[in-house]
């Protein structure tokens, strides 16, 4: 338990214990810092590892001048043991974003992911865990300047709401997103604490915190398991680099940073995509079909052998007749092993066969003589003629240009018609010049799989994942096989032709059928009058879905101005006049229009003198508006947003349902306020 300090004002013990914990960081991390690697032993090998590990911990100590080191404690109605308490017996803990220990080794602030702490986030009146007092804590620029005292135990106490957890909710958004391990409500830690081996899918309103919640999972499994998910590996998987840049300060800021991001299209990244698909065509290759087909044009090269494999070595011949080889290569055909597997095992069994001929023959063979058989020069023969090199990209090139071997492949799997919409219009000359289409990429990725199995990390967390074809589906989970995932995502902002219809059907694509999928419909960001309009196309977009509520009654968040009709220049300058407006306001502001339209708002916020950023870069004090395509808003959130015409936000999607989903998105931005502008007649939704 920390030391008591020795002044009688609340607020200033909690300051001094604030700044006797900045000290004790700073202690810990020079401690680090003044390690002598010079006379360690082992290798160079052990003494690079040893460094970079070193490194890492040293950057993981950095004490961050603009994130807490803690935003709560608790106060025990007993003493804690010392193995939950992480070596601290005492009746009052810190809670922070993470471990802090004096010179001795007692605990000044406790990690938020230890047990300990889990009662911060799940004790309540009615079921307080043995805490007696929950304190928060509120901070301005770094400095604390609050709390708040829940006094679980006390009857006479009525229960009200945290004023500073609202402001810590509601605080404005300038720069990345911020992680939410002050804020964390007792659904969203029972998310982020389930265990590592079972993979978890969150269905999440906009503002349920579904992208916080797996972020905060993966920083919570690092904590819980990091030797296996340090040999194994993490993965965060976002829609687009934009997502990705806006949400890759929140694991950095809780200490844990060696957790890579990517894109789908960057895990396929095998060819380079230079082409665009139509629709149909797109859908057609998302299709989980395409898995058969790209199967069977694997093997569509095995053959059997016409002649025996004769092997000679010294002055004696060897010979495998023709049904002895056809039985190895059948037997391997059905063993569904990945064709490359195969293909290195078939000569090692031809050689077997020969070995044992070699034995009835009176020779004593060892495993050398089979490896130099294996190696020989009939076995590799009957090796190239029955079992050729496949290599993928070739392969899907060849299937997307021949219209014969497409049909083979295909045959009662697509119709002739599906046949011609997934042919390129252009055959592809080579892998080099072919324009390779997003969804072609998916489709080498899966016939490099059949080839060669895809390695498999410790935990993949995939966020928007309603998007997904089933094929990127199966791409993803090729890198989860022997591991877990979290899934995050919304089916109401479905915003592809192929997005999925359900989560079980996405699972089993995934390859994890079993995953448990859990609701959030309680929002914390968007305000409830935004939200509520925005529910409105619920019924015409995901009729299944429950409308999402929100915590955040703010009068006035919500304003639909219509722009009177006249040149096109007035409705430009009534949506920069809007941008101005939301200036005037503390925090970030976005832009969201129809992609078409971005050009015309560049220009006019160029010559209007507001500087304005793209999305995925840094807001900052001096540039706080971002113009965002409304393919790019989802994910991403602002303290305002302008909306430019719905209308021409639903024309620019192919369908109907796919533009009103894309509408939900825009309007479900915004934090503390959004503005929609429009010239053009509403849908009948939002009337």
């Amino acid at each position: 338990m920390p030391a008591t300090p020795t002044t009688t004002d609340p607020l200033q013990r909690e300051r001094d214990h604030l700044a006797s914990s900045r000290a004790a960081l700073r202690a810990m991390r020079e401690d680090v810092e003044s390690l002598d690697l010079r006379d360690v032993t082992g290798t160079w090998v052990s003494a690079a590892v040893l460094h970079n590990q070193i490194e890492a911990r040293i950057a993981a100590l950095a004490d961050l001048s603009h994130t807490p080191l803690f935003f709560g404690r608790l106060d025990y109605l007993h003493p804690i043991s010392e193995e939950l308490s992480e070596g601290g017996g005492g009746e009052n803990f810190y809670i922070g974003r993470r471990h802090v220990h004096d010179a001795d080794g007692d605990p000044m602030v406790i990690d938020w992911r230890a047990p300990v702490s889990q009662p911060f986030y799940r004790a309540s009146r009615t079921e307080p865990m043995d805490v007696e007092r929950r304190r928060r804590f509120g901070y301005t620029g770094g400095e604390l300047t609050a709390y708040e005292d829940e006094h679980l135990t006390d009857p006479a106490e009525t229960d009200t709401s945290s004023a500073l957890l609202a402001a810590e909710i509601e605080k404005p958004r300038v720069g990345p997103m911020r992680d939410i391990v002050a804020t964390i409500q007792p659904e969203q830690d029972e998310i982020v604490r389930s265990d590592i081996t079972g993979t978890i899918c969150v269905q999440g309103a906009p503002g349920t915190g579904k992208t916080a919640v797996g972020l905060h999972r993966v920083a919570y499994l690092l904590y819980a398991h990091r030797e296996r998910l340090a040999r194994t590996g993490t993965l965060v998987i976002g829609p687009n680099n934009a997502f990705l840049s806006y949400i890759e300060q929140v694991l950095p800021a809780l200490g844990e940073l060696d957790v890579a991001q990517a894109t789908v299209q960057q895990l396929v990244g095998h060819v380079e995509v230079r082409g665009e698909d139509g629709p149909e065509s797109a859908r057609l290759k998302g299709d989980a079909r395409m898995a058969e087909v790209l199967r069977r044009a694997v093997r569509a090269g095995i053959a059997l052998p016409t002649e025996p494999c004769v092997v000679v070595r010294g002055s004696r011949r060897w010979r495998v007749p023709v049904y002895e080889l056809i039985e190895i290569i059948e037997e391997l055909k059905a063993r569904e092993v990945r064709y490359g597997a195969a293909r290195d095992a078939l000569p090692q069994r031809i050689a077997h066969a020969v070995l044992l001929k070699m034995e009835q023959g009176g020779e004593a063979p060892d495993d050398r003589v089979q490896d130099a058989v294996a190696r020989n020069t009939a076995v590799k023969a009957v090796v190239k003629e029955c079992w050729p090199a496949v290599d993928p990209a070739k392969l899907v090139l060849r299937l997307l240009s021949d219209p014969e071997f497409l049909a083979a492949c295909a045959e009662g799997v697509l119709t002739p018609e599906e046949q011609q919409a997934v042919l390129w219009p252009k055959p592809g000359r080579s892998v080099k010049t072919a324009r390779w289409t997003q969804a072609d990429a998916v489709l080498v990725d899966e016939a490099n799989d059949l080839v060669q199995r895809t390695p498999s990390l410790g935990h993949v967390v995939l966020d928007e994942a309603q998007d997904l074809s089933p094929m990127q589906y199966r791409a993803v989970g090729r890198r989860c096989t022997t591991g877990s995932a979290t899934v995050l995502g919304d089916l109401a902002q479905g915003t592809t032709p192929w997005a999925t219809a359900s989560w079980p059907d996405a699972l089993h694509h995934l390859g994890k059928p079993e995953a448990h999928v859990e609701e959030l419909t309680k929002g914390f960001r968007v305000p409830e009058e935004v939200i509520a309009y925005a529910s409105r196309l619920l019924p015409a977009i995901a009729p299944g879905l429950a409308p999402a509520t929100s915590v955040r009654d703010t009068p006035g968040s919500l304003t639909i101005r219509r722009i009177a009709e006249g040149e096109p220049a007035d409705a430009v300058e009534a949506v920069v006049a809007a941008c101005r407006e939301a200036l005037e306001h503390e925090g970030s502001t976005g832009l969201i229009a129809a992609d078409a339209r971005i050009p015309v708002f560049a220009e006019a916020l160029a010559a209007a003198g507001l500087p304005h950023l793209a999305p995925g870069t840094e807001t900052s004090a001096d540039a706080r508006l971002t113009l965002v395509p409304a393919s790019l808003a989802k994910g991403l959130e602002y303290d305002y947003v302008v909306l430019d015409e719905p209308a021409a936000v639903i024309a620019g999607e192919p369908d109907e349902r796919t533009g009103l989903r894309r509408l939900y998105v825009a309007l479900t931005r915004a934090v503390s306020g959004l503005t929609v502008l429009h010239s053009e007649p509403l849908p009948e939704q939002l009337r």
